[in-house]
């Protein structure tokens, strides 16, 4: 009973929200009172203006993240992709971490901020509530006071209250919608809410509601494709993640000065010597630089910060790594580094602060957007910590870790075959002591380019398959431009 209320008053909200950002919208701001003595005549005029097309009409494109844009790479590649084939991109969501600058500088994509709106006080479920009537209205007011768009592309998830918005504004304007599933909302809200928390029934209920309401949609997966297919009546196509151009391995003089840059700020990075770090060296004469030959494996992790990666297994791998060293095994010194921004870093940096290491350094910068791909194109090994909630979708990190041709140890889930190859392209491992031995392992002939690293790096090297570029013009150009 609890969750039925609960959707009724979401959902009653959300249309007077509408109403109000409807009538706002063609009001240029204002509200007369005309307009709530006399809806049913007013409305159709809306509609009217609201679905007023234009000659750049059908090559407009709304992309929709109800979050942190330069969080969110794969929309990142839509809009650069949409642009590349002539379409102007309206980019809309948070601006709270700056995107690729590709998306800042292309002369075809808008950035349009909205904001993360905060309800700190009254009852959680209560806070909840206003929360969404609130980020409803704010988002209702973007999306239809902008020029009409053809399509709104947008990323599930976050999809609480934008599924619901975005549809109702496309049914408003006769757009056409398309949803990008990488996950499941409710699923992610269950981590820490637990399954049976009437917040995280609502939510499994909208996206089951509103999710099949749109035109086209994409996932990320075929283990998604089928769950979508089987359990929510969605046909989808799967579009894979793939590694865009700008991750690939990085020559020596770019390692060298991003080190350098990194050795300002990490002391984990530092050499012994001037213009010279842990794994790099520029010869005097000449100016040639060139690897250590005792230098310490590059380990390197991204994340989100958040509950469906347990760093405390990286931790305790590295802690047992640690003792493997200490007890005399020949095993080369490890940094680590940790990369992200998220709600629990904080946590797991007093946990990092608290461990007694001398041969592992760990440090969790945040690198700019054009120095992430130049140091996983530098790393010597990828961890991957990801953890499906809804067991369906696969990391992006390790696509983009796979397109610099750098082995990964990943954990195990339902479906990571469809893109990790065990004992081909890297490992899979269910714990913290199997990860341990798998460092043990691949690093016991470090820096030897014939040991295991050397052979799972040139597989991949073999094996690369489509960029993004073509893997886009495949699976979503004709969604766009076949008008559905």
């Amino acid at each position: 009973m609890a969750t039925s209320a609960a959707a009724v008053l979401a959902v009653s909200a959300l249309l007077a929200a509408l109403l109000a950002a409807l009538f706002l919208s063609v009001s240029g701001g204002m509200f007369p009172a005309a307009c709530l003595a006399v809806p049913a005549v007013l409305l159709p005029l809306c509609v009217r203006r609201l679905r007023r097309r234009d000659a750049g009409t059908e090559r407009r494109v709304c992309v929709l993240v109800l979050g942190d844009v330069g969080r969110s790479p794969r929309m990142q590649y839509h809009a650069l992709s949409l642009s590349r084939h002539g379409y102007r991109v309206s980019f809309v969501g948070f601006l709270d971490s700056r995107p690729h600058p590709d998306v800042m500088t292309e002369e075809n994509i808008q950035m349009v901020s909205i904001s993360d709106v905060k309800v700190a006080a009254g009852p959680r479920l209560l806070s909840y509530a206003a929360k969404a009537v609130l980020q409803s209205a704010q988002l209702l007011l973007v999306l239809l006071r902008m020029r009409l768009q053809a399509h709104v592309l947008m990323q599930n998830p976050p999809g609480l209250p934008g599924i619901a918005v975005a549809w109702l504004v496309c049914v408003l304007r006769g757009s056409s919608l398309i949803i990008d599933w990488h996950n499941y909302g409710y699923t992610i809200m269950a981590l820490s809410q637990g399954a049976g928390h009437p917040v995280v029934r609502l939510a499994k209920w909208y996206e089951h509601f509103f999710g099949p309401l749109a035109t086209h949609h994409l996932c990320v997966t075929n283990a998604m494709k089928d769950d979508l297919q089987r359990n929510w009546g969605i046909r989808a196509r799967t579009l894979y993640d793939r590694p865009a151009s700008i991750f690939r391995e990085t020559p020596l003089q770019q390692q060298h000065q991003l080190f350098l840059r990194l050795a300002h700020t990490h002391p984990q990075f530092q050499g012994s010597e001037d213009e010279s770090s842990v794994f790099t060296v520029r010869e005097a004469a000449g100016g040639a630089v060139s690897l250590r030959t005792k230098r310490p494996a590059l380990l390197l992790s991204s994340t989100s910060w958040t509950e469906d990666e347990d760093f405390s297994v990286l931790l305790k791998a590295l802690e047992e790594y640690e003792g493997f060293v200490g007890g005399g095994a020949s095993l080369p010194d490890v940094v680590c580094v940790i990369t992200g921004k998220g709600p629990q870093k904080e946590h797991y940096r007093k946990l990092i602060g608290s461990l007694r290491l001398r041969h592992v350094k760990i440090c969790t910068p945040w690198l700019e957007a054009e120095d992430y791909p130049l140091l996983l194109g530098s790393a010597d090994l990828g961890v991957c910590l990801h953890k499906s909630s809804s067991g369906l979708d696969l990391p992006m990190k390790v696509v983009d870790m796979f397109g610099c041709c750098l082995p990964v140890c990943a954990v195990h889930f339902h479906c990571l075959h469809e893109l990790v190859k065990h004992e081909e392209n890297g490992l899979v491992f269910r714990d913290s002591a199997e990860l341990a031995e798998q460092l043990k392992s691949l690093l016991s002939e470090f820096p030897d380019p014939d040991g295991r690293l050397g052979v799972f790096r040139r597989n991949l090297r073999s094996s690369r398959g489509q960029r993004w570029d073509e893997n886009w013009d495949q699976n979503v150009l004709p969604l766009i431009a076949n008008q559905g």
